[in-house]
């Protein structure tokens, strides 16, 4: 009876401990916050193509047996048909007179921007300004003594630290969730300029734009995508740095544009098996794949196979790392970029020129000029030649542009819609029939190796061929 009770004791004394070290009570950060953070509904008007109604007879059921009679013998109704189109976001409050920080594709398009408070209040809001490439949107209300978040600090921030979002997912308005920080600086397919916060705190559609709070009730990122097959929430949530979000606000605030500085070089991650070639102690650094003509990197005298280590003092410990801080560098200043080359270090100085507002990635389905394509090749991929406009916008003298694939060899080395192909086997592409060409004459279990350009960057994407490719 008597160890009975000692572990009874001691199974209470352990509870007792875990409870007090144990898990955290958020009930303080959400009432002290959680009047900050506000719900943002749209509306789009948006056009249909045609209408199957006949004039004289509206809205007949299709399986009705008086429809097929009206559309064999009536000319239909094809006059385009208006309708509004809703979606729901959050936000959060970041000053008193109503400046209020969301995420760019919760507002995009919209014709009409209503926020909700907590208190039930409803304003309708204009966009001071918004950044696709990070997915920041910077909105005003008109009023004022409004409650605000305090900014964090996301540097601090440690891995498996506990984290809380508050949102509208699916439109039910401030709802908790809670989590963990799963990693940082998570680099995102054609995000090349935020460093994400990765988390297992469930987020789903209707969380976006809302805010990430650490234990001390400080803003600390704000919630922009999920990883998902089914389109709910799997366990991987990423939240952008509030840090790079306030810059971004602060730009649109001051110029209502962002600027972005560019050095003119495609580049690729640097692989154990690249840093021993290269003679590196270490896989680190860009790898520079290939060098715009009469850019600030050629200017510089940096050459393709350099290996940039640091940018301005800030060292480069991955290729994801150099966009983001070339990017965050104003256009016209002059920068120290050390660089590895042929076994030993070197510095060179670069001036950094700016992105244009309006470039973009090549525009897919062939409406900028390129040709439709037609058919699949061996790999499985439809590829276009690029415009004139697209080679510009890319600053590339030529490529390929993957128009659209099916299963195949392509598709499972990871080549996807929207990529330029530049290169096979280090060999120039010039046109589809050229590179088609060359894949046939590619012997059955014979490596190639493609050059490919995806959001800004360049990469080698390696596949073996073997004897039916497409399946």
């Amino acid at each position: 009876m008597y160890k009975i009770i000692l572990v009874i004791l001691f199974g209470l004394s352990s509870l007792a401990s875990a409870q007090n070290r144990g898990l955290p009570d958020f009930t303080d950060l959400v009432e002290k916050q959680g009047s900050a953070v506000v719900n943002i509904s749209t509306v789009q008007t948006q056009s249909t193509a045609t209408s199957r109604t006949f004039p004289g007879m509206p809205n007949i059921p299709e399986d009705d047996p008086f429809f097929e009679h009206f559309r064999r013998h009536m000319p239909p109704n094809t006059a385009p048909r208006e309708f509004e189109s809703k979606s729901l976001g959050s936000g959060f409050i970041v000053s008193t007179d109503g400046y209020i920080l969301t995420s760019a594709h919760v507002i995009e398009s919209a014709d009409e921007i209503t926020v909700k408070l907590t208190d039930k209040r409803e304003f309708r809001a204009r966009v001071i300004g918004a950044d696709r490439r990070t997915d920041i949107a910077l909105l005003k209300i008109d009023t004022t003594d409004l409650p605000t978040v305090t900014q964090g600090d996301p540097s601090k921030l440690k891995v498996g630290e506990w984290v809380l979002a508050i949102g509208s997912p699916f439109g039910f308005d401030n709802s908790v969730t809670a989590g963990i920080v799963s990693a940082k600086g998570r680099s995102l397919t054609q995000e090349n300029f935020v460093p994400f916060i990765q988390t297992d705190v469930a987020i789903n559609p209707g969380n976006s734009g809302g805010p990430l709070f650490n234990m001390m009730g400080e803003v600390v990122g704000i919630n922009s995508q999920i990883y998902s097959r089914t389109g709910g929430f799997m366990g991987l949530s990423f939240a952008i740095p509030i840090d790079v979000a306030t810059e971004i606000s602060n730009q649109l605030i001051a110029n209502g544009k962002v600027s972005r500085g560019k050095i003119g070089v495609m580049i690729q991650e640097v692989t154990k098996e690249l840093a021993e070639s290269f003679g590196l102690s270490k896989p680190s650094g860009a790898l520079v794949a290939a060098v715009q003509k009469n850019g600030p990197a050629e200017k510089a005298g940096i050459e393709a196979r350099d290996i940039i280590l640091k940018f301005d003092g800030k060292s480069i410990n991955t290729s994801s790392d150099l966009p983001r801080v070339v990017g965050a560098t104003k256009p016209g200043s002059k920068v120290s970029v050390q660089l590895w080359r042929s076994g030993s270090t070197r510095d060179v100085t670069v001036v950094v020129d700016e992105i244009p507002a309006d470039e973009k990635a090549a525009t897919r389905g062939g409406k900028k000029g390129g040709k439709v394509p037609e058919t699949f090749n061996r790999i499985g991929l439809a590829l276009t030649e690029l415009s004139t406009e697209q080679k510009k916008q890319l600053e590339i003298e030529g490529g390929l542009l993957v128009e659209d694939m099916q299963p195949g060899i392509g598709s499972r080395a990871g080549i996807r819609p929207g990529d330029v192909i530049l290169s096979i086997n280090n060999q120039g592409v010039k046109s589809a029939e050229q590179f088609n060409q060359t894949l046939t004459k590619i012997e059955k279990g014979r490596s190639i190796a493609l050059l490919v350009s995806r959001g800004g960057t360049s990469t080698f994407i390696t596949m073996k061929m073997n004897g039916n490719d497409t399946k």
